[in-house]
């Protein structure tokens, strides 16, 4: 720049007068002869600086503030994309949904719920290390004298291996099912979440503790882990909670949970054929801690599933078995004489699910689908003195039709009929809205 002004200026001392006075002016000439060497001194002192920076080492690049983006894709799964490629630290997902029952043999049961809402962050310190969060609101208000409920959904850090291993530590969601993990309103059928993962398998079944997760062979996924496990000692037998989940009755989800005696889980996946899931899970642990003068201290918790989904073309298939135990219960049960729940020996279910893409265009995607499931909360009891326990509950079984309409990516309308085969006053319509981002 400095030589482009210096040469300007020479060029207009050349050309401002007549050459004729130019060559008789001696003042004239000492001053082109000024500007000259003031023009090779800016010359030489470009060159050193020209050699300085070639021969210090490069400064690395400060990056700008992150601006935090919208995620395109639910965090349940806490499994948002790499900030790398958001190129952002830190991201914000969320999902929540409002639903309308109405049971069609009792008008005035009808009710409208929000009935939850949930923000996830997730933030990288580098490549390798992040944590996850997700903040949930159930039922509209939470207070004391409301039946809405605040809670921590998950919480934890994870930190990738040079050889593909993932480790991670705090309160996080269990792999069971095909639910559990991937349950944002957008991610399943049905205006509500299937009976079988949420009476059977608890419904966003979450530890504390650490757990593993890796890849190998030809599509094969695993996951294991030792976490807190389920408290028996909160069990109510004059309530009905136990009845219309077992293991919903008596989880911990972090809360001062008891850690006396912690619970294993492991989880297998195999994805080896294109849109083909196949896979299981086993968690056990001893629910009953130790406690001393509690009938139930010895007491053992197990949960088996099995699980598959095939996605070939506009079909959507799923099925899904769950079988839950709770060992000795003979001692806690005689406690419980005259109380109109006491703790089942075992409890199980199953599902089959269609669902067919029928339409799409750039905006829209209407999927209709059905759903068989047959659950029973209390299948089997421990043995108790004859006469003073309670029959084991028929398996309800229930038919569920529906259609799920997308609107583009992150928001779906939905609508189903529900048969019960036992309960008929259950029988409902139910409509809903739901979004995910």
């Amino acid at each position: 720049m400095k030589q482009r002004i210096l040469s300007a200026a020479l060029a207009a001392a050349f050309f401002s007068a007549p050459a004729a006075a130019l060559a008789q002016d001696t003042d004239l000439a000492k001053r082109v002869e000024q500007l000259a060497a003031e023009l090779e001194k800016v010359k030489a002192e470009l060159a050193a600086q020209r050699g300085q920076a070639a021969a210090a080492p490069a400064q690395p690049v400060q990056p700008a503030q992150p601006v935090q983006p919208a995620v395109t894709a639910p965090a349940a799964a806490a499994t948002a994309a790499p900030a790398s490629a958001l190129a952002s630290d830190t991201v914000f997902s969320g999902y929540g949904e409002v639903n309308y029952n109405h049971p069609v043999r009792n008008a005035s049961g009808a009710q409208t719920d929000l009935r939850r809402a949930v923000i996830g962050i997730q933030h990288r310190f580098d490549e390798k290390t992040k944590v996850v969060a997700e903040f949930e609101w159930e039922h509209a208000i939470a207070s004391a004298s409301d039946s809405g409920e605040s809670a921590i959904e998950q919480m934890y850090v994870e930190r990738e291996f040079n050889n593909g291993l993932r480790g991670k530590a705090g309160l996080f969601l269990m792999p069971v099912g095909l639910l559990n993990q991937n349950h944002e309103p957008t991610a399943y059928y049905g205006v509500e979440r299937n009976f079988v993962e949420t009476a059977i398998i608890p419904t966003t079944w979450r530890e504390a503790g650490i757990g593993l997760s890796g890849e190998f062979g030809d599509g094969f996924t695993w996951d294991t882990g030792l976490t807190t496990g389920f408290d028996l000692t909160k069990w109510d037998p004059a309530s009905s909670e136990g009845r219309e989940s077992p293991l919903g009755a008596i989880h911990q989800e972090g809360q001062l949970a008891k850690s006396r005696n912690l619970a294993v889980h492991g989880a297998l996946n195999w994805r080896g054929v294109p849109g083909l899931l196949v896979g299981g899970s086993v968690f056990t642990g001893e629910a009953g801690h130790k406690t001393q003068d509690f009938a139930g201290n010895d007491a053992r918790v197990t949960m088996t599933e099995l699980h598959t989904r095939y996605t070939p073309g506009a079909w959507d298939l799923s099925a899904l078995y769950a079988y839950g135990r709770i060992s000795n219960t003979e001692a806690l049960n005689a406690t419980f004489v005259g109380n109109p729940t006491p703790v089942p020996s075992s409890f199980a279910g199953w599902y089959l699910q269609a669902a067919y893409k029928l339409w799409q265009n750039a905006d829209y995607a209407l999927t209709p689908f059905a759903r068989f499931e047959s659950f029973n909360t209390a299948r089997t009891y421990a043995q108790v003195p004859a006469g003073l326990g309670v029959p084991t509950t028929p398996y309800e079984r229930v038919g569920t039709v529906g259609a799920n309409l997308m609107i583009g990516q992150g928001v779906v309308l939905k609508a189903d009929y529900q048969k019960f085969r036992e309960d008929k006053t259950l029988d409902r319509v139910n409509l809903g809205v739901g979004f995910a981002y």
